[in-house]
């Protein structure tokens, strides 16, 4: 791979994409296994609406706190070292939480997950950076995202399924093994990149984040993405599971069925708009016009779930799977805008904040649900349609900073964007 010819594209797949896939695959896959083991935490350490929600976002919470440091890393270090050293940490901490027996070991070890599958996502899109064509990025971005639906339909009915055989701390002892095994593959798989690691002084690499964050476009494109993406998460990989069970009147089975559409339509989501993308690019439409289109499309079928109104719930809950991860274009939307060897930064710089509205929005629904009285574990529809709301008129107001455009003027270097 040193040598002077640029290895072919089924090279570069099969040696760096998929390795790093599977690293992602098991990333989002721990990200959302909560919403279908909700019940057995909740039986094992009798955990109420909020804790559920705190709990879960623990992984959230030391998954964002570790973005900035992670983009210096992944940009000085490249992604193939940092990748592993993670997943290996992250495999222990999924050890540590089959074995956990009280709230504060169980928030305790799902903050270790989260800490270990923080670079699932960065460290591949520094890998495709890397590897991948420039003009190729949107496409391949949003076929690489479909492997964290694969993981998330993982966490689904699969899940469910498993459970019948074994109980969930042994479920996770066998997460623990998967993700130890995506580690070997990235260590044993990917090569070396020549010059992946970005020279200079570590300091001024720590100090380049906050050239990011002072950024005006960044801030023009960043919130509707970040908060759009935060909440949906927040809902697809814990709450709309009780929704299903407590709102929807499904049995645990049939929940799990429901989230496996769910997941389904998240995985052709994320391929489907790496295509959509890459034709509405060639025929000179603006990313920063799709990203606006897909949020406006977003909102809409969340606000038909909310309010309950006459429809399918499961065309509804489909519809919001396919459309909840609209906003990943603004990936390559900063990435055009900002110098390449920012690229790590720019992309953990921005997914700090995900993560972080990702864990206040979790907590937020738990603790808003905990406001109504649970009727032999059951809670009101009224409670989710409040916590639900609340998220919604987030979004509304990130949107229409978005289409504002908060008076910033659009760099000149941006203006393909």
């Amino acid at each position: 791979m040193t040598g002077t010819a640029p290895p072919g594209p089924l090279r570069v797949l099969a040696t760096v994409l998929l390795p790093f896939a599977a690293g992602y695959f098991c990333s989002y896959l721990l990200r959302a296994v909560n919403a279908v083991v909700a019940p057995d935490l909740v039986a094992a350490v009798g955990l109420t609406a909020g804790d559920l929600g705190l709990l879960t976002a623990a992984y959230f919470l030391s998954f964002a706190l570790l973005q900035v440091p992670l983009g210096v890393a992944l940009d000085r270090w490249g992604p193939r070292r940092v990748q592993a050293i993670l997943l290996a940490i992250a495999a222990a901490g999924i050890l540590l939480f089959s074995q956990a027996e009280s709230r504060t070991g169980l928030f305790v070890a799902r903050a270790v997950i989260g800490f270990g599958m923080a670079g699932g996502l960065m460290a591949s899109l520094k890998a495709i950076t890397l590897w991948v064509p420039r003009e190729r990025w949107p496409l391949v971005n949003g076929f690489f995202m479909a492997t964290g639906g694969l993981g998330a339909l993982a966490a689904t009915a699969p899940a469910e399924a498993a459970l019948q055989f074994v109980d969930w701390r042994s479920l996770f002892v066998a997460l623990a093994a998967l993700t130890a095994a995506a580690a070997a593959l990235v260590v044993t798989l990917v090569p070396e990149k020549p010059a992946a690691a970005a020279p200079g002084r570590l300091a001024d690499q720590f100090a380049a984040v906050g050239r990011i964050y002072r950024d005006p476009y960044f801030w023009r494109i960043t919130p509707a993405a970040v908060t759009s993406l935060g909440i949906t998460m927040a809902i697809q990989t814990l709450w709309a599971g009780p929704w299903l069970r407590d709102v929807g009147g499904l049995d645990r089975e049939a929940a799990a069925g429901y989230l496996f559409a769910i997941a389904a339509a998240l995985t052709a989501g994320f391929a489907l708009s790496g295509v959509v993308t890459d034709l509405l690019l060639r025929r000179g439409v603006a990313l920063t016009r799709v990203m606006g289109g897909a949020l406006v499309l977003l909102i809409l079928v969340q606000a038909l779930i909310t309010f309950q109104v006459a429809a399918p719930s499961l065309l509804l809950w489909v519809l919001f799977g396919l459309l909840s991860n609209g906003a990943i274009v603004f990936f390559p939307i900063l990435n055009r805008h900002f110098p390449p060897e920012l690229v790590a930064r720019v992309n953990t710089a921005t997914n700090l904040l995900n993560f972080g509205i990702g864990f206040a929005a979790q907590a937020a629904i738990g603790w808003i649900i905990d406001r109504w009285p649970a009727v032999d574990g059951r809670y009101p529809p009224e409670a989710y349609r409040w916590a639900f709301a609340a998220m919604l008129a987030l979004q509304v107001l990130a949107l229409l900073w978005f289409l504002v455009g908060a008076g910033v003027r659009r760099p000149a270097r941006a203006r393909r964007a």
